[in-house]
């Protein structure tokens, strides 16, 4: 089992950046891919963007391509989501997750752990 908690989100006027961080404990970091999703009021939970287990192979949602990076350090146990030309529509929950296994996927149902999730709220 992995343990996972979320960091930096917060309040930010559109067109801004935020980092959000997830630290992770329990198995070996360097096992498992990672993702993050989000979930709006209202709506269903949603793929963000994932990594595989040595950060060489990542994968994006159309919404957030090309503005948004995942980035991970194994040595720090910890997987990264650079956030920058926000929208409002990017306002959400986001939520790390570990994989099964090595790979990246878009599917939740293929991660075993969550984290608690973090705030992100982007003014117009």
């Amino acid at each position: 089992q992995v343990q996972l908690v979320e960091s930096g989100g917060g309040l930010v006027q559109a067109g801004g950046s935020l980092r959000l961080s997830c630290a992770a404990s329990g198995r070996t970091f360097s096992n498992y891919g990672m993702g993050w999703f989000r979930q709006a009021p209202g709506k269903a939970r949603e793929f963000v963007a994932a990594i595989n287990w040595n950060g060489d192979s990542t994968y994006y949602a159309a919404s957030v391509k090309g503005r948004f990076t995942i980035s991970r350090d194994n040595a720090k146990s910890t997987v990264y989501l650079q956030m920058s030309s926000l929208k409002p529509e990017d306002t959400a929950v986001y939520y790390c997750a570990a994989a099964r296994d090595s790979y990246y996927y878009r599917t939740m149902s293929r991660y075993n752990d969550w984290g608690q999730g973090t705030q992100v709220t982007v003014s117009s």
